[in-house]
């Protein structure tokens, strides 16, 4: 779904879109909307990606664009690597289903829900993000989650090196598990859950699904899309493009959005579909 990509991007793959060319898109017809699934990431998707995650916020429009679309649709979803607390500062979890920390926190019609392995890491995590603190390449930021950490070279991509040296020391010497991410490491329990598990746990007989995101933390959610079209619903794989976008993403994406700001209007456009707009 969409139209030719901009001067410079990455190659268009055969039947990929982006949002401008709507003329060429499938008709997508209102009860196929309002009985769908749509999964949203945050950062890099609903907020720029900031060389301080402390201070990433949700871009203009967006919060409203999440609520609203969830008002007509069976489900939406907000996955993402960030704790429940942060997401709970900007989304309604009575409207919207919350998916933190990859699954191991979720808040769902109100009700909150901790994955049964989670708590025992707690400990381990904060161990592990002060001695990146003490003793972790000086330039290194490190961002502690709760249930993981991330540690971030955005700032200085000169010592990407030392990083994911450190984080893989650290995951021998802890049991936590390494995750790439756009320049930073993450370090999470060895639980297996992620974008596409979370999907799938809520996709009950949606008979569209959706996913919008950027990272390579959304291939699973990629894959799980692949797996329920394979299974004969209805499926759309949406990327939005930026300066670090993994291309593996971009190649697989059936439309592709030039960037957060996009995203709203993205989703407005599925809430129209729903309302037959």
């Amino acid at each position: 779904m969409g139209g030719p990509r901009r001067a410079g991007a990455r190659g268009q793959r055969s039947g990929q879109h982006r949002l401008s060319d709507r003329g060429s898109w499938p008709h997508l017809a209102p009860a196929l909307v309002r009985s769908g699934l749509v999964s949203v990431d945050f950062d890099g998707t609903l907020s720029p990606i900031v060389a301080d995650p402390s201070q990433a916020v949700p871009g203009p429009g967006a919060v409203a664009a999440v609520e609203e679309l969830a008002r007509v649709c069976r489900r939406v979803l907000v996955v993402s690597g960030r704790p429940l607390e942060f997401l709970r500062r900007y989304f309604d979890d009575h409207l919207v289903t919350l998916v933190a920390s990859y699954g191991l926190e979720i808040a769902d019609r109100g009700e909150v829900e901790l994955h049964p392995q989670a708590g025992s890491w707690v400990d381990v995590v904060r161990d592990v993000a002060t001695a990146s603190r003490e003793k972790g390449p000086p330039e290194m930021e490190v961002e502690e989650k709760g249930l993981s950490l991330t540690l971030h070279y955005r700032r200085h991509p000169e010592i990407a090196g030392q990083v994911e040296e450190w984080a893989a020391g650290q995951a021998i010497r802890s049991g936590l598990e390494v995750r790439r991410a756009k320049l930073s490491v993450e370090l999470h329990p060895p639980v297996q859950v992620d974008k596409g598990t979370a999907i799938l746990s809520f996709v009950d007989d949606a008979r569209l699904v959706v996913h919008v995101g950027d990272d390579v933390g959304d291939l699973p959610a990629f894959d799980a899309l692949d797996l329920l079209h394979g299974r004969g619903r209805e499926v759309l794989k949406v990327a939005v493009d930026g300066d670090e976008v993994p291309a593996l993403l971009i190649d697989r994406a059936d439309l592709v959005l030039d960037g957060p700001p996009e995203v709203p209007e993205f989703l407005l456009y599925l809430r129209d579909r729903a309302l037959g707009a």
